[in-house]
């Protein structure tokens, strides 16, 4: 099994609860996990990774992981929202994998609400991370297929085309597909909310 995963899709595909299970079954099993979380993600909660359908688990909060090392009998790490670190802190995770007998388990968002990679997302895919894709549909009504990018709105339900790479929360994003997409973020920049 490869030791260094990076779980990615839209926002609302998932990844925070399949983390969370991922833990409650290694932790079941006698398999010791940490959860890790960047302190930027305060969305739900402070100190716990929380899926949108409710369920938690209690994380570690921090900025960088540059000064970070898993515990000496941590078998798995499982970090959230992996696009708010910075490209020097995958190298980080690459030695910690390389050089333990861990798993590490990455999730997060591939590119932001322009089509832009973030950079740790493509360090990861640059250092071989194992890639599993999350899939989940677009949320335009009645649209059934596979949601790959995001839209992000003004309070007036228009499409934000410039600015920040980074905007917490999602009650002014949508997952969308590549159509809808390119229909709203090059057409007339509504979408509904």
């Amino acid at each position: 099994m490869a030791n260094l995963h990076f779980h990615y899709g839209t926002m609302g595909c998932s990844k925070s609860a399949l983390l969370v299970i991922n833990a409650y079954n290694q932790n079941k099993n006698d398999n010791k996990t940490e959860i890790i979380k960047p302190k930027i993600d305060n969305r739900f909660s402070e100190d716990k990774v929380t899926s949108r359908i409710g369920i938690s688990a209690p994380a570690t909060v921090i900025s960088t992981l540059q000064d970070w090392s898993p515990a000496p009998d941590t078998k798995m790490v499982l970090i959230d929202e992996i696009q708010f670190f910075n490209p020097s802190d995958i190298d980080r995770l690459v030695h910690i994998a390389d050089s333990r007998p861990i798993i590490i388990m990455c999730y997060g968002l591939m590119v932001d609400s322009n089509e832009h990679i973030f950079p740790a997302a493509r360090r990861l895919i640059e250092v071989g991370a194992k890639l599993h894709r999350m899939e989940s549909t677009c949320q335009i009504p009645g649209c059934m297929r596979l949601a790959t990018h995001h839209l992000r709105f003004d309070s007036t339900g228009n499409v934000i085309r410039e600015g920040e790479q980074i905007s917490i929360g999602d009650s002014n994003y949508k997952s969308v597909c590549r159509q809808h997409f390119n229909m709203f973020y090059r057409g007339n920049g509504k979408a509904g909310r």
